[in-house]
């Protein structure tokens, strides 16, 4: 589809301008303000973004944990004409981990105009951490829009996987996926049953390979790393990358069959430093036993 001009240099995935008190200008409509949570499971922090302008508004995409400086931060980031804070039209959350939906909440309280929550619920799978009702729940493919003097649309695309009720978002005018904790820059997601699931996840991969394709989506904005190129080449790679852990789990199991998680781990992540190990465990729990259900497909 055709596209205006951006009046912004894109930022690479080779720039790592990683702001937690001022936005960083990604896109003319488009702006990212990191969340001061960084650590082994968030890398630089969780990635909140500021999609709209002072004329239509904005939609934020996953406020991030609860802290009020945060926050306040975003609030004065989306502000209108006149400078006023809060010139939000609606909040969207990619899921409900702790990390991504908490702020929700307190971002929506702090407007005049209180917007609204859109996301997925969490299913009864989720950790206690991870509860979420948001205000309405999205519908597949349902398009989110600012219109005014530009229309910016965002389309949801379910990607259950790394949550059950994970969604990513395209932002048809300028071909942008925000794809949440499903595509991450610079590691690979936690599947972490039961409110993980790897089949659910590959599922969702192929999903989004046909969503960026149809859409002519350019880039990729995760929740967590730099702004990533080439979104088709990168999920496939993600996937192919995932198929092949996968067989090596199956090779682990099948020369061990009397194993369990805790055998198999150092021999299927043996690449992995075993720092990582205890989260890499979890996935390894999501391969076994998407194994286990092709198998039990299988069995005549």
């Amino acid at each position: 589809m055709p596209r205006p001009s951006q009046t912004i240099t894109p930022v690479t995935s080779k720039t790592h301008d990683w702001q937690s008190h001022t936005p960083v200008a990604l896109w003319r409509n488009v702006r990212r303000l990191t969340a001061p949570n960084p650590g082994l499971m968030t890398g630089p922090g969780t990635n909140t973004y500021l999609v709209g302008d002072t004329a239509n508004g904005f939609i934020v995409i996953d406020p991030g944990p609860p802290d009020a400086g945060h926050v306040q931060r975003l609030w004065e980031a989306c502000a209108d004409s006149q400078g006023r804070g809060g010139h939000i039209a609606l909040i969207a959350c990619t899921h409900s981990h702790a990390d991504h939906a908490p702020a929700a909440p307190m971002l929506q309280a702090l407007c005049a105009q209180r917007p609204s929550i859109v996301g997925l619920p969490s299913a009864p799978t989720a950790r206690s951490n991870s509860h979420f009702v948001p205000d309405r729940a999205l519908q597949a493919g349902e398009l989110l829009r600012l219109s005014g003097t530009e229309t910016h649309t965002l389309r949801a695309v379910f990607t259950p996987g790394h949550a059950a009720n994970h969604v990513c978002f395209v932002l048809e005018e300028d071909g942008l996926l925000f794809s949440g904790d499903h595509i991450l820059n610079g590691s690979t997601t936690v599947i972490d049953p039961p409110d993980g699931h790897m089949g659910d996840y590959l599922d969702s991969l192929d999903r989004l390979h046909q969503t960026c394709a149809a859409l002519d989506v350019q880039h990729i904005l995760p929740a967590h790393g730099g702004v990533m190129d080439a979104p088709l080449q990168a999920i496939s790679h993600l996937k192919a990358h995932r198929l092949k852990r996968e067989a090596k789990v199956a090779a682990v199991m099948q020369a061990q069959p009397d194993g369990d998680l805790d055998s198999w781990l150092p021999l299927a992540y043996d690449d992995v430093p075993p720092q990582i190990w205890p989260v890499a465990r979890r996935s390894l729990r999501a391969h076994v036993e998407h194994l286990q259900e092709l198998a039990a497909q299988n069995r005549p």
